[in-house]
């Protein structure tokens, strides 16, 4: 099951200074986190964007969901990671087998540096970068993005394995391109005009979204998906002839109490119901 998450370049358009648009971002990344997502996707929203856009938004989430031992090497001082202190930390579930075995410990390198005969560089939290072998099966270049599996720190002993990097990756990618994806499985606009989130709806989706996978789509405060792609609210059950299409339209907090729910609040609302298994 790969599960893709949705937002909008104009996440942050209520936020009064960066520190709190910041903020809001690192609970973004929590929510991605806390719900195991594979992939968490900003698409363009030019219109709604005010002082804190697309390039923003994405630096932060990048720099969130990149583990402390690497971002001084990745990121340097950018202005938009004035505020990163604020972030809350993502701790990222990795997959762990004993020290004592062949298994070891995954864990998130950076390539910096390819050599001849498959080897290359990584930093992956040691002291130094370190050389390893590069699966045969397997091509990377300076600065990506690879899984490690360490059995031992002293000596070092570790080697990079073809499994997906622990925690979500961050990518920029037109609303149209991302619901088009082979693995984008139910594709579902979450938005209070949508179709009530029901236990017996619930029952019927959770089995097809852990057989098919899900790719879920998220509003901005004050401009939500209907507005966002110039429909009219009462379109959102039908697939629009000039955009994209969902499988779903879904309000998945029938009883909301307050007049917005922020896209952070939202995601940890709609994702709490969406990823529940039988």
């Amino acid at each position: 099951m790969t599960l893709s998450v949705l937002v909008p370049s104009s996440l942050v358009r209520e936020a009064e200074d960066k520190r709190e648009a910041t903020r809001k971002l690192g609970y973004v990344a929590r929510a991605a986190t806390i719900f195991r997502a594979d992939r968490l996707v900003v698409f363009p929203d030019r219109e709604g964007e005010r002082r804190w856009g697309r390039k923003f938004v994405e630096t932060v989430l990048r720099y969130a969901v990149t583990p402390p031992y690497l971002r001084k090497e990745v990121w340097g001082h950018r202005d938009e990671l004035e505020y990163v202190g604020v972030l809350p930390p993502l701790l990222v579930s990795s997959t762990t087998g004993s020290e004592s075995d062949d298994s070891g410990s995954l864990q998130q390198g950076i390539v910096t540096e390819v050599g001849p005969d498959g080897r290359v560089r990584v930093n992956c939290g040691m002291q130094h970068p370190i050389s390893l072998y590069t699966p045969s099966d397997m091509m990377v270049k300076e600065g990506e993005r690879v899984a490690i599996r360490i059995s031992s720190r002293e000596p070092v002993r570790a080697r990079i394995v073809d499994e997906p990097v622990p925690g979500f990756d961050v990518s920029r990618m037109d609303l149209e391109e991302a619901l088009g994806r082979a693995d984008a499985g139910i594709t579902i606009a979450t938005s209070r005009f949508g179709e009530s989130l029901t236990v017996p709806k619930l029952a019927d989706l959770s089995p097809r979204i852990e057989r098919e996978g899900a790719t879920v789509v998220f509003g901005s405060p004050g401009r939500g998906l209907p507005d966002i792609l110039g429909i009219d609210a009462e379109e959102v059950t039908v697939e629009p002839s000039d955009g994209p299409g969902f499988d779903l339209w879904l309000n998945t907090i029938p009883r909301q109490g307050s007049e917005v729910v922020r896209t952070e609040e939202a995601m940890f609302a709609s994702l709490a119901s969406l990823t529940l298994t039988e």
